[in-house]
């Protein structure tokens, strides 16, 4: 590559804008115009590449409300009552709360689609609860909470499978569907590492709650429990489309919030609202910064290029998707989710295609690796929310949380190799890809 050709100069400038604290988005739109302008190309092409693709894309809509959803969600006594639902259940075996983290991530993973929202939603009240009476370190819950929220945007619904199909134009329902068992998969290995831990720590017993007081307990949990079932109901049942169904879960979640638990007052919806407008904004305009990158990559012809190099390269499918887990594990330790999915991922679909890797398959194992990539030091963002809920230095959180990192590693190996755990599910209900 001419070092100093335009799209080398963009990229060059692009890196230092970001470098100097311009957002990633406004780095990838002026680096993106500033090849326009040394290409000799219509700079207006640049707005006419981001407001079609903004306005165009009916699937960005889902973005915002899930994360209003997640917003709702969170506010209410809804995580308050599957906590206890959750306690009730699993609570009681040595180890319990942390057990009790695990399987509320499971259940939230149902409805937000976003490990941030997860997180800081459940974040502070898990912390409280594992170390209260010192029963478990600061860093160890922290470590545990930040790992957990991993599995919410693999079990649908998933924020970053929706930009994925973005991308992809893969099917969101049947990406959807191919997360479930992974998601699974990664939530059972956390909990075989909790298991060793506890016997080998002599971790705690919480006290098993009375059998007469879980059928109440159930009850009051139900319709937040139902909310999963709403959603993926609509979407499976053909009477939703994904982007309705996250419409569908914003209101479900203000409805019981608001009239059936009586727990959220309009302040507390107008917060809501404004910080998911803030949210939102945050990713339409790295989406749309990205747009106008992805159109330099287009004309530069990068994505051919690199298939025709990996092409000769002689690589199974296998052999291709550990290429991409390994470049994505390492991307993920500097660089943020929706910037690999939006700038990285578009590059390596056509090869991907020319192999014929299940595009649905392709789309679970790059979101793991993104989602592995919020605990992986040194950017881990989760790792840096949880820093700051707990109140604990980053490098205890790290030593704690890489005994779950290799565990979800190890899944991530699984359903690389057994394609059939993450299109088992799709395929029963249809898929013929």
């Amino acid at each position: 590559m001419n070092l100093a050709s335009p799209f080398s100069v963009s990229v060059v400038a692009i890196t230092a804008l970001a470098f100097l604290g311009l957002p990633i988005g406004h780095s990838m739109i002026a680096g993106s115009i500033l090849y326009l302008l040394l290409a000799g190309l219509d700079m207006g092409t640049a707005a006419e590449q981001f407001l079609n693709g903004m306005y165009s894309n009916y699937i960005i809509l889902a973005v915002p409300l899930f994360i209003l959803a997640a917003e709702l969600m969170n506010i209410g006594s809804m995580t308050e009552r599957l906590l206890r639902f959750c306690d009730a259940f699993v609570g009681r075996f040595r180890g319990g709360l942390a057990h009790v983290n695990i399987v509320q991530s499971i259940i939230f993973a149902g409805m937000s689609g976003s490990a941030i929202a997860d997180a800081a939603g459940t974040g502070k009240m898990m912390q409280m609860m594992m170390t209260k009476d010192g029963k478990y370190t600061p860093s160890y819950a922290a470590a545990l909470t930040a790992a957990t929220a991993v599995i919410g945007p693999i079990i649908p619904p998933s924020i970053p499978m929706v930009i994925y199909a973005l991308v992809s134009d893969a099917s969101i329902g049947y990406l959807f569907l191919g997360g479930m068992i992974p998601g699974l998969l990664m939530a059972a290995s956390q909990m075989a590492i909790v298991a060793y831990q506890a016997n080998r720590h002599d971790f705690p017993v919480e006290a098993p709650t009375p059998l007469r007081e879980l059928p109440g307990i159930t009850w009051r949990a139900f319709p937040s429990l139902m909310m999963p079932v709403v959603l993926l109901g609509g979407i499976y049942s053909g009477i939703t489309t994904p982007t309705e169904a996250a419409a569908v879960a914003a209101a479900y979640a203000l409805i019981i919030s608001v009239i059936l638990y009586r727990s959220v007052s309009f302040a507390d919806f107008y917060r809501s609202v404004l910080a998911s407008a803030r949210t939102t904004a945050s990713i339409g305009m790295l989406i749309a910064g990205a747009l106008v990158f992805n159109y330099v990559v287009t004309v530069e012809n990068i994505p051919d290029s690199l298939k025709v190099i990996l092409t000769s390269w002689d690589l199974s499918p296998t052999g291709f998707l550990i290429l991409v887990n390994i470049l994505l594990l390492l991307l993920g330790c500097v660089l943020e989710g929706t910037t690999i999915l939006l700038v990285i991922v578009p590059v390596l679909i056509p090869t991907a295609q020319a192999l014929g890797i299940d595009m649905v398959h392709l789309g679970v194992v790059i979101v793991v690796n993104i989602m592995l990539g919020l605990v992986t030091p040194p950017y881990g963002l989760l790792l840096f929310i949880m820093t700051r809920i707990a109140e604990v230095p980053l490098r205890d959180i790290v030593r704690d949380v890489l005994p779950f990192l290799w565990a979800m590693i190890a899944s991530l190996g699984l359903i690389t190799f057994f394609p059939s755990l993450v299109l088992w599910l799709p395929r029963l209900l249809g898929y013929q890809g």
